[in-house]
């Protein structure tokens, strides 16, 4: 069955997405819709990167992804589809997708150039149609002009050498979670036969859990979680609260001298 996600900051106190489905479904009612998120901050597209980045490979190869995520972006972006490892996207070239792999896209067609049209609700009139196309079997290369490259920002980047790594916190969960960008595999190649402290705000550590429940409630416990990323939390509590940490607050792992 064909599978088209969605990933928008419309919120679900209005009428936006269930326009966004029912256009899709109008176009091939077969098709299986599945909600990724809608509560994505107003145009905030370092969010929906980390969002999708962290999911999108879980769903088959082949699922069309569409993000109405600062749906309309800036003067002169450009609605695009694009297949990146053998995934579907649809949306903006507002640089979101820029930012969710390094690897180079296989098609990319920039959308609403065949019979255009004006619209102030793209992700129903331009992202939904295309997407429902994508997900029917129709190529990228039949929904538009052909494009040599879309747009793509620099992201945080961990810096790693063989004394510190030195991360930042790159996403603040709902339970207030604080979720680095410290990768498993370089603190593992860089921590063999070491010891550590991590180091954030005024507070120090010297060990890492790997599972929340091994801490007593309400203090810090340090994990890599199911993305293999370094995550910061309070066992039953608010770490971000208590901590006073937040979005790009700095997180240093210094390694013992040998």
């Amino acid at each position: 069955m064909a599978i088209v996600t969605l990933l928008t900051d419309s919120g679900e106190s209005d009428h936006y997405v269930a326009a966004i489905k029912a256009k899709i479904i109008s176009v091939n009612p077969g098709i299986r819709i599945e909600d990724i998120s809608h509560k994505i901050g107003p145009s905030d597209i370092g969010h929906a990167a980390f969002v999708l980045r962290s999911v999108f490979r879980d769903f088959p190869k082949g699922t069309v992804h569409l993000v109405g995520v600062d749906a309309c972006g800036n003067r002169g972006d450009v609605p695009i589809a694009l297949q990146l490892e053998d995934h579907f996207f649809v949306g903006c070239d507002n640089g979101l997708f820029g930012l969710i792999t390094e690897k180079s896209h296989q098609q990319l067609a920039e959308l609403n150039t065949i019979s255009p049209i004006q619209t102030t609700f793209p992700e129903r009139d331009i992202f939904a149609p295309a997407a429902a196309k994508l997900a029917s079997g129709m190529s990228i290369t039949n929904l538009g002009r052909p494009m040599p490259a879309f747009k793509r920002m620099i992201d945080r980047q961990v810096k790693a050498t063989k004394k510190q790594i030195v991360g930042t916190v790159v996403r603040v969960d709902e339970t207030g979670n604080l979720i680095t960008n410290i990768p498993k595999d370089v603190f593992d190649l860089l921590s063999a036969n070491k010891g550590y402290t991590i180091q954030f705000g005024g507070e120090k550590f010297r060990k890492i859990q790997t599972h929340y429940n091994q801490s007593e409630q309400g203090e810090c416990c340090i994990v890599f979680n199911s993305l293999g990323l370094l995550e910061i939390g309070i066992y039953k509590g608010n770490a971000s609260q208590l901590l006073g940490l937040e979005y790009d607050s700095v997180v240093n792992i210094t390694f013992d001298e040998p």
